[in-house]
C-alpha cells in the first residue's frame, strides 16, 4: 500500500475506497445504513453499512483539516479537505436524527478549455471563443444547476488567463486551483464562539481590490455579494463567477435580485445597467437525466437595458433534438478586442 493510500485510509477511513475510486464524484450519508455514491451524473446506493459514532468520528477527523467547526450553535459546516474535495455537514435538529453528509469530489479541477471540448463538453469552435474571450478580458458568468460543473468550467476559464496577470479567487471554501504563477487565493471565516470575527464574501471582495488584481474570480454568487462584484466589474477590473439558475437568461435576473440584498437604497434602476455593462458573456452549463454533463448555452450582455431588463442574446445554443448546437444572432461583446472572431462567427 502506497503512502497516498495509507494517508487517504487516515483521513476518510471507511469512506476511503470511495475517494479513491475515480470514477466516484461524490460520497454522501443521509444516514449511518443509507450511504450514496454519484458515478456518471447518477446515485447509486452503496453496501457499506456504518454506526453513528463511526459517522461522527469521520466527519471530527475531516474538520481538523480545515479549522473549521460544528456544535449545537453552528450545526452546518463547509471545509475543504486535503485532496481538495469539499465536505458539508447538518446535524440534529436541522436534520431530524442522522447527521447529513456530503464529501463532493473535484476530479477536473486541472482540465482545460480544449480537454472539456475534447470531452464533448462543447465544441472545439466553443471552447476556442471562451479561450479568447479570457485573453481578451470580457467578463464571464458561469451558470447553471447543482452539480452541472460551474466549478469545473470556471477553474478551465481561469487556467486560461494569460500568465503575466494577478489573479485573485474569492471563494466561501477553497475550490478553484488556477494553472498559473500568480494567484493569490481567499475564503470566508465563520464566526466564532462569541460571535465575532465573521469573514465574509463582500468583505474579500472589497479586500481584493487593495491587492492589485489584474482579474478577481468569485466562487459562487449566492446574496448581496453580488453588488460588490458588479461594482467590482464596472470599474474596469476584468472579472468571473458562478451563479445557481436554470438558463443564461435566468442568470442575468436573479443577477438583479441579490444585489437587492444589500441595503433598501439599492435599486432595480441602478442595479440593470450595472449589470448590462458589467457582464459580458454568460456560460449557462447543464447536468441531463443520463448524467451527461454539457454547455447547453452561452449568451452575450449586449449592454443594451430594455424596461429596467438587459438584453442578452445567444451566441450558442445546444438542440437535444437534434443533438448538435445552433448558431444565435448575438454578436461578441467589445468586438475591437477581437473583431476577426467575431467576423469569422458571423460567416458561419
Amino acid at each position: 500500500m502506497s503512502e497516498t493510500e495509507i494517508d487517504a485510509t487516515n483521513v476518510f477511513g471507511p469512506l476511503a475506497a470511495f475517494i479513491a475510486d475515480p470514477t466516484i464524484e461524490e460520497v454522501w450519508i443521509n444516514s449511518p445504513e443509507r450511504i450514496f455514491v454519484a458515478r456518471g451524473g447518477r446515485s447509486e446506493l452503496t453496501m457499506l453499512l456504518l454506526t453513528a459514532e463511526q459517522v461522527r468520528n469521520l466527519v471530527e477527523r475531516l474538520l481538523l483539516w480545515s479549522g473549521r467547526r460544528l456544535d449545537l450553535s453552528v450545526p452546518f459546516v463547509d471545509a475543504r479537505l486535503p485532496d481538495g474535495s469539499r465536505l458539508h455537514v447538518a446535524i440534529p435538529e436541522i436534520t431530524p436524527q442522522h447527521w447529513a453528509v456530503n464529501i463532493r469530489k473535484h476530479l477536473l479541477q486541472k482540465i482545460s478549455l480544449t480537454q472539456l471540448a475534447e470531452r464533448d463538453v462543447m465544441t472545439i469552435e466553443m471552447a476556442d471563443l471562451l479561450r479568447r474571450s479570457v485573453s481578451a478580458g470580457i467578463n464571464i458568468l458561469v451558470s447553471g444547476g447543482t452539480q452541472a460543473g460551474k466549478t469545473t468550467m470556471l477553474n478551465a476559464l481561469v487556467s486560461a488567463i494569460p500568465v503575466a496577470e494577478r489573479v485573485i479567487t474569492i471563494e466561501e471554501v477553497f475550490e478553484l486551483a488556477p494553472q498559473l504563477p500568480d494567484v493569490i487565493a481567499m475564503q470566508t471565516r465563520s464566526a466564532n464562539l462569541q460571535g465575532e470575527g465573521e469573514i465574509s464574501l463582500r468583505r474579500l471582495i472589497k479586500e481584493s481590490l487593495r491587492m492589485r488584481p489584474s482579474r478577481i474570480v468569485v466562487g459562487e454568487v449566492r446574496e448581496s455579494e453580488a453588488l460588490d462584484l458588479l461594482i467590482a466589474l464596472n470599474s474596469g477590473l476584468p472579472g468571473m463567477g458562478t451563479l445557481h439558475a436554470n438558463s443564461a437568461r435566468d442568470a442575468i435576473a436573479k443577477l438583479q435580485i441579490l444585489p437587492l440584498l444589500a441595503g433598501e437604497n439599492i435599486s432595480h434602476r441602478f442595479i440593470a445597467p450595472t449589470i448590462a455593462s458589467s457582464i459580458d458573456l454568460i456560460v449557462h452549463v447543464t447536468l441531463d437525466r443520463n448524467g451527461v454533463r454539457r454547455v447547453s448555452e452561452i449568451a452575450v450582455v449586449t449592454g443594451r437595458v430594455e424596461n429596467l431588463n438587459p438584453e442578452v442574446d445567444s451566441l450558442y445554443t445546444w438542440n437535444s433534438k437534434t443533438g448538435s448546437y445552433v448558431r444565435g444572432l448575438g454578436s461578441l461583446p467589445h468586438p475591437e478586442k477581437f473583431a476577426d472572431l467575431d467576423s469569422e462567427l458571423r460567416k458561419r
